[in-house]
């Protein structure tokens, strides 16, 4: 009688919630009909309620089988719900084979229960039965065809838009996987060229870099199988890649950790500071033989999370733009955050930058 899902597996599941609330609403319409009929024969004097009861159950049981059944035949009607013409029209040229069949089998259950029970039931002509019968059912028919198009219309777009939100999420998962690993190989030459640049001049101390990059290289990779990680594990992070880094400018870097202990268990993008550090790095330690202090700060400001790498060597150009890493960084932010979270760069007087995240702090 009514059309589902070509797909049971997908809308189905969604729609399990309607379709318990339209068995109920159609047992209560069957119900209210029922009791307006037992009242009516007793309004006329007739205290035979059994008869009210049989009429108006012999029309539930197989207007629900006809419902039934037709629920489980036209599942293949679903990707019509975008043109209801159709589907209302693929629907309804069962109607003038249903009708007389609900009408028949209906009128054949009261006639053998009555003969049971050694009465007759008695009605008027076929003729005249055929035509109001088919013609009442057919109401009711379009009725519940437009409730069931309802169903399945909000059980499709439901559907829909968990498949389009588990598609976005597997597609931020990936841009994030795909951002996380790029940084890893800029890292690592990076890193490389440190050691490199110590091993001839002496031994003692790119074998100890090295082992000291070995662990660092492991903490990256295993943190770079997620998304985010807490700001503490970024912390120890950040503060192995300083080790390496101060190694070989052991004279001319002092870079200092300035932590709001609240923030250590907010939730942050994986090597989020990494590229901060690694850029005042390039662009203010190895630019100049005076000393070079780094600050790292964190903080907390309500719900949201601030994070700063400053320097007091980097010079900023008055329209600064992103290399590789800021760039990739600012990326994972928008693809994380949206529009919540904010990447910028701040000059400092008399000399230096300040590179500032922020972003909401979850934990």
């Amino acid at each position: 009688m009514f059309a589902t899902s070509s797909d049971d597996t997908s809308t189905g599941e969604a729609s399990s919630a309607p379709l318990i609330g339209f068995g109920i609403a159609w047992a209560l319409f069957w119900i209210l009909l029922t009791t307006v009929s037992v009242q009516d024969q007793l309004r006329q004097g007739n205290p035979d309620i059994w008869k009210p009861l049989l009429w108006e159950g012999s029309s539930f049981v197989v207007a629900s089988a006809i419902a039934w059944t037709q629920w489980q035949r036209a599942r293949h009607l679903d990707p019509l719900l975008a043109r209801p013409w159709r589907w209302f029209g693929r629907n309804l040229q069962w109607l003038p084979v249903v009708a007389p069949a609900f009408v028949f089998m209906v009128f054949a259950l009261r006639h053998g229960v009555y003969a049971l029970l050694g009465q007759t039931y008695v009605h008027e002509g076929w003729g005249t039965v055929l035509r109001y019968e088919s013609l009442k059912f057919s109401m009711f028919y379009l009725l519940f065809a437009a409730i069931v198009f309802g169903i399945r219309s909000h059980a499709a777009l439901s559907n829909a838009r968990a498949r389009v939100e588990r598609e976005q999420g597997l597609s931020q998962r990936a841009q994030l996987l795909q951002l996380t690993q790029q940084i890893e190989p800029h890292f690592l030459f990076n890193a490389l060229n440190t050691i490199a640049s110590t091993i001839h001049t002496d031994p003692s101390l790119a074998d100890a870099l090295m082992t000291k990059l070995a662990a660092l290289l492991r903490a990256t990779t295993d943190l770079a199988r997620q998304p985010q990680t807490t700001l503490d594990e970024e912390l120890r992070l950040l503060e192995g890649y300083a080790a390496i880094m101060h190694e070989r400018f052991s004279d001319r870097v002092s870079v200092k950790f300035e932590v709001d202990p609240g923030t250590r268990s907010c939730r942050v993008p994986t090597l989020v500071l990494q590229p901060l550090l690694e850029n005042a790095f390039r662009h203010g330690v190895e630019r100049r033989l005076q000393l070079t202090t780094i600050v790292v700060r964190t903080a907390r400001a309500g719900g949201r999370l601030q994070l700063e790498v400053r320097d007091d060597a980097g010079v900023m150009v008055a329209a600064p733009v992103f290399g590789v890493g800021l760039s990739n960084l600012q990326q994972r932010l928008l693809a994380s955050y949206g529009t919540r979270a904010s990447l910028t760069l701040h000059a400092l007087e008399p000399a230096g930058v300040a590179a500032r995240i922020e972003l909401p702090c979850e934990c």
